[in-house]
């Protein structure tokens, strides 16, 4: 499994919602509970791609895949807020039947419940950028407030990741007993000190390089004009 492949796949998960063309057909339940079924699959999808970028066991290519995978999550976030703001949906109100707002919706719990997985397995890459990015922070605090308030977070094995997050991001207080539940039971999604810090410095040098390369590129030019005199 290689950067390639996993790459556009969790993209793809990102805007990605499944058609409730078949489960609309089941008139006895509601909206919501027609989408906590579908959310049901979405989940497992998105358990088999964080499955795959674990697999990996290469912090270079995990810290790649999740710098990127982060920018297209937190863009899809913002992005579908500002749907569901403009059109004034009450995340505890009914669930919405415009095709637009349903999707917006859909991405907004899908993608809190994808970054809880995310930030909960791979902390120290998570934080590094993270914590130095205050419209993430922002754009989180108010997604989990939004899915705490749905239902869809209710019950169910995913009743708890909201508040994980939100502990391990320092969103809420740790509570005496908050235990990261993947640290101890699998730590070789926790790399060892050294082999972060050296991964860390080999993305800096990287970043410093494209930037240097960026900054050429936009340098002054010197005219033809001034070329020939």
């Amino acid at each position: 499994m290689d950067f390639l492949f996993i790459c556009p796949v969790l993209l793809a998960l990102l805007l990605s919602r499944g058609s409730v063309a078949d489960l609309e057909k089941q008139r006895v339940d509601s909206g919501l509970e027609i989408y906590k079924k579908l959310f049901e699959v979405k989940r497992k999808d998105q358990m088999n791609a964080l499955k795959n970028l674990i697999e990996l066991n290469d912090i270079n290519q995990q810290y790649k895949i999740i710098d990127i995978m982060l920018k297209g999550l937190f863009k899809v976030l913002e992005d579908s807020r500002a749907v569901l703001i403009a059109a004034d949906v009450p995340p505890d109100g009914p669930f919405p039947q415009d095709e637009k707002i349903k999707d917006a919706y859909s991405h907004v719990v899908e993608n809190t419940a994808f970054f809880g997985d995310v930030v909960l397995r791979f902390p120290k890459i998570v934080h590094h950028y993270f914590d130095r990015n205050s419209n993430w922070n922002s754009l989180i605090r108010w997604g989990i407030g939004f899915c705490n308030l749905t239902g869809v977070f209710e019950q169910g094995p995913h009743s708890q990741v909201l508040g994980l997050m939100a502990q391990e991001l320092g969103i809420s207080e740790k509570s005496p007993d908050y235990r990261n539940p993947f640290k101890t039971d699998h730590s070789e999604f926790f790399p060892s000190a050294d082999t972060f810090q050296k991964a860390l410095r080999e993305e800096e040098k990287r970043r410093k390089k494209e930037e240097k390369r960026k900054e050429i590129r936009k340098g002054p030019r010197i005219s033809r004009s001034q070329s020939e005199l």
